[in-house]
């Protein structure tokens, strides 16, 4: 597997973000979030995070993974 570098350059013009005023940003696209959501919520502070995850671990053949 080929690792990914982080050294790029970013490509975002930041000062045009910077620059943006709240009225300008578009958010038709986003979804509102009623306030029954937020009261549905838990807050877990110093907790430790619930692990819903297992590790599998598999062996393969090289050739197959070419």
């Amino acid at each position: 597997m080929k690792k990914s570098t982080t050294l790029e350059k970013s490509q975002t013009d930041w000062k045009r973000v910077d620059a943006l005023k709240d009225a300008d940003i578009d958010l038709s696209d986003v979804p509102e979030v009623p306030a029954e959501m937020f009261a549905r919520a838990m807050v877990r502070r110093g907790l430790k995070s619930v692990s819903r995850k297992a590790q599998l671990t598999l062996r393969l053949d090289s050739d197959v993974l070419e």
